[in-house]
């Protein structure tokens, strides 16, 4: 009875044991199922069976190991051949990479022995061909040859000595803008207008100076490789200049020339005309140059109208007998004369009122407008002054504004205060000598009517005294 128990205890720690193995193998032929032992004797041969059974998976299992573990040591063997393959090139390719170096530096230091000077002279030319490319970039030659400032640039940046092909292009490049610039070429050109429309037009061209079209100074716009048209233009007379110039074919002509390129022009194109300086004085320029366009209408009209009467009445001197209503001279003298000669019982001092009456009437006429002249030459200096003070304080208000004495900022209202100046003085001083000729002729008109009239009453007195 023990020895059977021992038995069983074996079997079933056999059993235990053989269960973890068999889960680690892959899966193979699936065991029979034992059937249940009801007997010690059934138990004990299931226990046998499980044993061989067990050996011979077992064996199979190391044989499997076994065929495994070649393989490995194959695949292991051909791995460290592809290695030692591999870092036998890489060593042949290090190699080779220090004999290339080495053999670039070597060519590298020929290169320079043979090159010698012209490495200095390579430096030069690239800041040659640099400067030149800010010339040619300015220059309005460009319009006329648009290719030549990319290629100059690609001269002045290349790293590599340049072929001699681009050197002889240089060169031409430099010879080509001292020729073309002693010349004047008519060139088909885009012109940009004040309202930025474009359009091809013909361009004349003196030299690198001055273009003009249409009789319009042009303003060259550079690295753009076209012309645009200013805003505004310099005074007339310079257009003048140039549309004469513009229609010419041949000869020699005046012409306006600008050693700046442009700049000069365009400087003295911002010079305000005379309605732009008239604008500057505001309201206070507008009643001076009102105040003196009536003085002047009524300078005028006054001096012609002395004029005319002078006449007359220089005539009418030489002509005292036949008496004309036309002069004042003639309407004093009929006044005493005829029908209207003052009778015998008149006395002296009624006649010489008289005659002073009429003189007096003749004034009016011949010193018509002098007041009012007077009081322009007197008003035009002090509405100047006005003017002064309105435009100071206008130059005063824009450096609170702004808070600096900018001179730009100043100009506007110190230009104000001057031209109100010069506009007040502009009209007293020619409506002073206007009026002092007014007053010269009227005065000598009155004279001739004082004179005659003091001639006729010297004349009745004396017709009374022996009568």
């Amino acid at each position: 009875m023990k020895l059977n128990t021992l038995k069983l205890a074996a079997v079933l720690a056999l059993g235990v044991i053989g269960l973890p193995a068999q889960a680690q193998e892959p899966a193979a032929a699936p065991a029979a199922t034992p059937a249940t032992a009801k007997t010690l004797d059934e138990l004990l041969e299931q226990v046998r069976t499980a044993d061989a059974r067990d050996a011979k998976a077992n064996a199979d299992r190391e044989a499997r190991f076994a065929a495994a573990r070649d393989q490995q040591g194959k695949l292991l063997a051909d791995a460290n051949a592809e290695k030692t393959a591999l870092e036998n090139q890489a060593a042949a390719l290090a190699k080779q990479f220090e004999n290339n170096d080495s053999q670039i530096g070597e060519l590298t230091k020929a290169r320079d022995i043979k090159a010698g000077n012209l490495g200095e002279l390579f430096g030069v030319m690239r800041q040659t061909a640099g400067d030149f490319a800010t010339v040619a970039r300015n220059s309005m030659l460009t319009a006329q040859f648009p290719d030549r400032v990319s290629q100059i640039d690609r001269l002045a940046q290349t790293k590599t000595m340049p072929p001699m092909e681009d050197l002889n292009r240089f060169w031409f490049e430099m010879q080509r803008e001292m020729t073309e610039g002693g010349k004047i070429s008519r060139i088909q050109a885009k012109v940009t207008a004040p309202d930025g429309s474009q359009a091809d037009k013909t361009v004349l061209r003196v030299g690198p100076f001055v273009a003009v079209s249409e009789g319009q100074f042009l303003e060259y716009t550079s690295g753009a490789g076209a012309f645009s048209t200013p805003p505004k233009q310099p005074p007339g007379k310079f257009g003048d200049v140039a549309e004469d110039f513009e229609k010419e074919g041949s000869g020699y002509h005046a012409m306006i020339v600008d050693p700046t390129r442009g700049v000069l022009l365009s400087l003295f194109s911002q010079r305000p005309s005379l309605v732009d300086r008239v604008v500057e004085g505001e309201a206070v320029g507008y009643i001076i140059i009102g105040l003196g366009l009536i003085g002047s209408l009524i300078a005028i009209f006054q001096f012609g109208y002395l004029t005319a009467t002078n006449a007359k009445v220089n005539r009418q001197l030489g002509n005292l007998n036949n008496l004309s209503a036309d002069n004042p001279l003639g309407r004093v003298l009929m006044a005493f004369r005829g029908k209207n000669a003052p009778s015998t019982g008149e006395e002296a001092e009624v006649v010489e009122l008289r005659i002073s009456e009429a003189v007096l009437k003749e004034l009016p006429p011949l010193e018509r407008g002098q007041s009012f002249l007077k009081l322009a030459v007197a008003a035009g200096p002090l509405l100047g002054l006005v003017g002064t003070v309105v435009g100071m304080i206008h130059t005063f208000q824009v450096i609170t504004e702004s808070g600096s004495g900018d001179p730009k900022l100043m100009a506007a209202g110190i230009s104000m205060a001057m031209i109100a100046t010069l506009l007040g003085l502009g009209i007293a001083i020619p409506l002073l000598f206007a009026n002092s000729a007014l007053q010269s002729r009227s005065k000598r008109i009155t004279q001739i009517l004082d004179e005659q009239s003091t001639g006729l009453l010297a004349e009745l007195i004396e017709k009374r005294t022996h009568a």
